[in-house]
C-alpha cells in the first residue's frame, strides 16, 4: 500500500512528458464555456402572492380590463425546473425592490432559502440593494442587506439603481471612497459576488458631437433619420433616465469593484427580435469583466448570434423560458451544433 501511495505522489509531482502530451491532445477545452442563464422577475401580484412575471419593455401588467400583474408561475418551482433543464445559473430580480424595504420582504428571502435547497447552480438576486432606514428609524447598510441575501442562499448580488448613483459620483470626483455598495460588498465577499445590472434605453442623435457620452453608429437610420445612438442609463425599473451612458457606467463600475455586468436593453425587452448586438459589443469591448447579454431573445438563433458577434460571456432569457417557447436544452443543443462551447 505504501509503494502505491508513493507511486501516485511521484506521478503527481513529476508527470512524464508523454502523459502531458496525451492530456493536451485529448483535451479540447481551450476557452471558457458560454453560460445560459434563466431569469425570474419576481413581484407580488394584486393579491399579495409572489409570482414570476415578465414585462413588455418593463410593463408587467396584462393589457386587459383587470390590468392584473402577468403571472407566469411560482418562483421556487420555476427555478427548480430550470435547474433540471440545464440552466447554468438562475437570477431572481425583485422588481419592486427599489421601493420596498428588502429585509422586510420575508417571502423573497424564503424563496431564496427554498430554492437553494434543491438548485445547485449559482443563484443571483437583485432588487433594493442599497442603504435603508426603516419606519422605526433603524439604519441598515447595503452590506447588511446583501449579507441577508447571501445567508438566504444567494451566490451573487445584483445592484441596479445604487450602482448608477455610485458611478455618477465616482466619475464626478474621481475618488473611490469605499462607501458605495459596490465597494463595500466586493471588499467583504469578493468581486465575483457583485453583479451590476444596467438598464439602458436608446436615445438617437444625428451626430456624436450632440452628447458627451459614447455613441454608436447605426447600421440603418433611426426613427427620424439619425445615424447615431447613445444608451442612457435608467433607474427605478426604467422609470427615470440619468445623465450617464451605459459605456461610461460600465467602465466606472468595473473600476469600483464590480465582477460582472448584467446588460439589459429597455427597447428590446420582451420583443423577441434578438439581443441589441451594438450595445453588447460596445460594453464587452469596453470592460474586461464578464458581460451577460439580456433582453430580446426570441429564438435559439439569437443566442448563437450574440456569442458569435460579441464577446458576451453569458446570455440570459426569461419569457421564452417561462412560456416554454424555447427550452433551455434546445438552446444548448443549437449552440453546440454551431461550434459554441457550453456547459453540459
Amino acid at each position: 500500500m505504501l509503494e502505491v501511495g508513493l507511486a501516485l505522489l511521484r506521478n503527481f509531482l513529476c508527470p512524464s512528458t508523454k502523459s502531458k502530451l496525451k492530456r493536451l491532445e485529448s483535451g479540447k477545452a481551450s476557452r471558457l464555456a458560454k453560460r445560459v442563464i434563466a431569469c425570474l422577475d419576481v413581484r407580488a401580484n394584486d393579491s399579495g402572492d409572489l409570482v414570476v412575471t415578465k414585462g413588455d419593455q418593463y410593463d408587467v401588467r396584462e393589457h386587459t380590463d383587470e390590468n392584473e400583474v402577468r403571472n407566469l408561475g411560482k418562483p421556487v418551482e420555476l427555478a427548480g425546473q430550470y435547474y433540471s433543464d440545464g440552466a447554468d445559473e438562475v437570477t431572481f430580480l425583485n422588481i419592486t425592490g427599489f421601493r420596498d424595504f428588502p429585509l422586510g420582504d420575508l417571502p423573497m428571502l424564503q424563496v431564496l432559502r427554498y430554492t437553494s435547497e434543491n438548485v445547485f447552480v449559482p443563484l443571483a438576486v437583485g432588487g433594493g440593494i442599497r442603504d435603508f432606514t426603516d419606519a422605526n428609524g433603524r439604519y441598515y447598510s447595503c452590506l447588511e442587506v446583501a449579507s441577508e441575501y447571501f445567508r438566504s442562499g444567494a451566490d451573487k448580488i445584483s445592484i441596479g439603481s445604487d450602482a448608477v448613483y455610485a458611478a455618477e459620483t465616482y466619475l464626478k470626483t474621481g475618488v473611490k471612497t469605499g462607501q458605495s455598495s459596490i465597494e463595500q460588498i466586493s471588499t467583504v465577499y469578493g468581486k465575483q459576488a457583485v453583479v451590476v445590472s444596467i438598464d439602458p434605453r436608446r436615445l438617437y442623435v444625428k451626430s456624436p458631437e450632440e452628447v458627451e457620452f459614447k455613441t454608436v453608429k447605426l447600421r440603418s437610420p433611426g426613427p427620424h433619420g439619425e445615424y447615431y445612438v447613445w444608451y442612457q442609463c435608467t433607474i427605478n425599473g426604467g422609470r427615470e433616465g440619468r445623465p450617464i451612458g451605459a459605456y461610461e457606467l460600465a467602465k466606472a463600475v468595473e473600476e469600483l469593484g464590480a465582477g460582472e455586468i448584467l446588460l439589459n436593453c429597455i427597447d428590446c425587452d420582451g420583443q423577441g427580435q434578438g439581443f441589441d448586438i451594438d450595445l453588447i459589443r460596445l460594453i464587452t469591448d469596453a470592460v474586461s469583466i464578464p458581460v451577460i447579454a439580456s433582453s430580446g431573445a426570441g429564438a435559439v438563433e439569437h443566442f448563437s448570434e450574440v456569442f458569435q458577434k460579441t464577446s458576451a460571456s453569458a446570455a440570459l432569457a426569461a419569457g421564452i423560458f417561462h412560456r416554454r417557447e424555447v427550452p433551455i436544452l434546445s438552446v444548448k443543443k443549437h449552440l453546440l451544433e454551431n461550434g459554441i462551447e457550453v456547459r453540459s
